[in-house]
């Protein structure tokens, strides 16, 4: 049962990482569309942006490994 629940867990933090990161991704496009000269700036922030909506899925994962096998 806890590993269906580890399952369950990984997959939604997957699904929500992956939305946070298409919306972060979405939205520096449509600011470099309509600000070209702002390209550099729009992508650093990007590049910051990124792994900041990636961490909140590895530490639910991570939480849910240490409750599985803790």
């Amino acid at each position: 049962m806890e590993a269906l629940a580890v399952a369950i867990v990984a997959g939604l933090a997957a699904i929500g990482g992956s939305i946070a990161v298409a919306i972060i991704v979405r939205a520096t496009l449509e600011g470099v569309t309509r600000q070209p000269e702002l390209k550099g700036t729009l992508q650093t922030l990007m590049f910051i942006g990124v792994p900041l909506a990636e961490a909140v899925p590895i530490i639910a994962i991570v939480i849910s490994f240490l409750l599985l096998f803790g």
